[in-house]
């Protein structure tokens, strides 16, 4: 819908008001005859005729007041807030009683361009007229709210260092129509995104080779429709799975509802509604995965919470079925409308938009909140100007080095309405760069592909961060936020677990982890190397880092109850031979201690130090001397 109150107040101004000098009567004819005309383009949304009619008007009369107000509220309309700011200004100074009316607006466009503390005097200077009527009080009062938030946010997140230069992708992605709701695989190399044309909107793709995105081109497969239209999608992680928003679908619950489709050999396969658990008769779209395709986030107006449009999740269950979608609670949603969610590849960072927590107008801005160790959101941060301005700031997503962020927007050099462009994230709002693994879970003996699930878990808060099943012939991909303790396992029945342990604390490179899993099938000398247990130097207590992973022993041994085992334990060549036997027999023990302490029968159970001996690798650096230090399981029999 035009915005053409503010046109419409401009006129009426013309045609009655009456001031110290200036008498619109008084302005020349042709003149007048020309920016009514004008005014009458502004309103149908011709703001370029508009604008070239009005300049031809003030040639003809240079103190024309109306004019250079209008062109202040057409130049707002446009997002070129400068130069609204420049002719209301002219206005100004033309005459200072005939235009002490439009502060207002001429406040919103100071705040357009940044100008938070001259916004904050000039709506000041609005408020100061004593025959505002209601409904103007109202709204500068709204205007000074948001403007006072600016300048507190300024103040309380100084950041000199930080630029704001977003840069168009290019002419391989962007065009004269609109391109808008990036979406990005984990390894950067394929960006999925919506594309209008002739208000019909269908998926394209754009691979990045060599560091250069090649030319887009329409999604392969069943996904777009001819007859219905597509959006708001995004990609899994691992670029198998598209989430997205179809409306109008004759199977849809609702007028627009969430959808699934999978990537086969021959393209992305016809678009599946997620069920009557995600789907209801009322609004959902915006969808967004978690890493691990466990958890939707999305956003619907169905009833049960907190405003408008709020904010939701499905966890998919061991079944395959999406569960029945919580809200996000009041720390997230409000009274007004929460939309776009983007869970980050480290899956504790969440993006998304909200017109109802404090920003800088009444239009959506971006926030972004963390997962706690609890599983509770943190209090939402605004993103900050100049990401967040007084526009509506759409939908964002961050590449997994953590930095890049990626949004649409028509406000810089677009080639055509709605562009994509990419920047760099402010460092206090960045999520954790994110790495990831990849491989093929198989049978140790028969080299086949097992179906398996893997689990990765930070060793201090025991938390899950990611749960994934591998696909029917057992390949995965897990992601692996940079600064953390991981306990990475994987599981299948009748198959001892898998142990890895990755450090990704002081981790510098950008490295991809290739490993594929061979699992043992439980059966007599079978073994593991428990590489999530860990001792301090020279000691036998088992360090509290070491639960998640003996607690994946109990499991196994309740999962198999005939089955006994040994736990053995194995130090390097450092010290005396018979101090390394002592502490390798100690840790052994501590091992099986836990276990008796978590009902673990102590008969099924046997434990055995080594010592030095049986190094799996080299005593004469330290790399080699870590592998030695370790703890084993052997199966004695089953």
């Amino acid at each position: 819908m035009k915005k053409v109150l503010l046109l419409v107040f401009l006129t009426a101004s013309f045609l009655q008001s009456r001031s110290q000098w200036y008498d619109p009567e008084k302005v020349d004819h042709k003149a007048t005859t020309i920016y009514l005309l004008a005014v009458n383009k502004a309103s149908n949304g011709d703001y370029i005729s508009s604008i070239k009619m009005i300049n031809e008007s003030l040639k003809i009369d240079p103190k024309f007041v109306d004019a250079y107000l209008s062109l202040g509220g057409i130049y707002a309309e446009m997002k070129n807030y400068t130069t609204s700011v420049s002719n209301f200004e002219k206005a100004f100074s033309l005459d200072t009683v005939y235009t002490k009316d439009f502060y207002l607006p001429y406040s919103i466009s100071l705040a357009g361009c940044g100008r938070f503390a001259d916004a904050l005097n000039a709506v000041d200077h609005f408020l100061s007229n004593p025959k505002l009527n209601d409904r103007s009080i109202k709204a500068a009062e709204f205007r000074k709210k948001t403007y006072r938030f600016a300048i507190d946010y300024a103040q309380t997140h100084p950041d000199k260092n930080y630029v704001f230069a977003p840069e168009n992708l290019g002419d391989s992605i962007n065009t004269s129509d609109l391109e808008y709701f990036p979406s990005l695989t984990i390894d950067g190399k394929k960006l999925v995104f919506t594309k209008r044309i002739a208000n019909k909107e269908s998926f394209y793709e754009s691979d990045r080779v060599n560091g250069v995105w090649r030319k887009a081109f329409p999604l392969v497969g069943k996904i777009n429709s001819p007859d219905f239209n597509v959006g708001a999608q995004n990609i899994s992680q691992d670029g198998e799975w598209l989430v997205f928003t179809g409306c109008n679908f004759p199977e849809g619950e609702g007028s627009c509802d969430i959808y699934i489709s999978y990537l086969t050999k021959n393209g992305w396969s016809e678009p599946q509604n997620l069920g009557r658990n995600v789907n209801t008769e009322f609004w959902e779209s915006t969808p967004s995965l978690s890493p691990d395709k466990r958890d939707l986030y999305f956003s619907s107006n169905r009833p049960g919470g907190y405003g408008g449009k709020d904010i939701w999740v499905c966890h998919r269950t061991e079944t395959g079925r999406w569960s029945v979608p919580e809200n996000l609670g009041p720390d997230i949603n409000t009274s007004g409308d929460e939309s776009t969610p983007f869970i980050h590849a480290d899956n504790q960072t969440l993006y998304f938009n909200s017109t109802g927590l404090p920003g800088y107008s009444e239009k959506p801005d971006l926030f972004v909140t963390r997962k706690q160790p609890d599983g509770k959101w943190s209090k939402p941060q605004n993103l900050g100007y100049p990401i967040n301005t007084i526009d509506d700031e759409g939908s964002m997503i961050v590449a997994a080095d953590g930095k890049t962020a990626y949004y649409s927007s028509d406000k810089i050099d677009t080639k055509g309405g709605l562009d994509i462009y990419t920047f760099e994230l402010r460092e206090d709002l960045r999520p954790s760069k994110t790495l990831w693994a990849k491989g093929k879970v198989y049978d140790n003996k028969t080299k086949a592909g097992l179906p398996s699930t893997v689990v990765l878990t930070d060793v201090n808060t025991r938390q899950i961060v990611s749960k994934l099943q591998t696909d029917e012939d057992g390949n995965y991909l897990i992601t692996l936020p940079v600064g953390k303790d991981y306990a990475f396992n994987v599981h299948r029945k009748g198959y001892l677990f898998y142990s890895q342990n990755y450090n990704m604390k002081n981790i510098s490179s950008d490295s991809v982890f290739n490993v594929d899993i061979p699992l043992e099938p439980i059966e007599a000398n079978a073994k593991v190397i428990l590489k999530n247990v860990f001792f301090d130097t020279k000691k036998t207590d088992l360090k509290p880092e070491s639960i998640t992973e003996l607690d994946n022993v109990v499991r196994l041994m309740n999962e198999n109850p005939n089955m006994k085992i040994l736990i053995s334990g194995f130090t390097d060549n450092v010290g005396k031979p018979a101090d390394n036997l002592k502490l390798s027999t100690g840790r052994a023990v501590a091992v099986v201690n836990y276990l008796v302490s978590k009902g673990i029968n102590n008969n099924r159970l046997s434990f055995k130090g080594f010592g030095e001996a049986k190094p799996i690798a080299t005593n004469d650096t330290e790399e080699g001397r870590a592998l030695n230090r370790r703890t084993e399981l052997t199966v004695v029999s089953n």
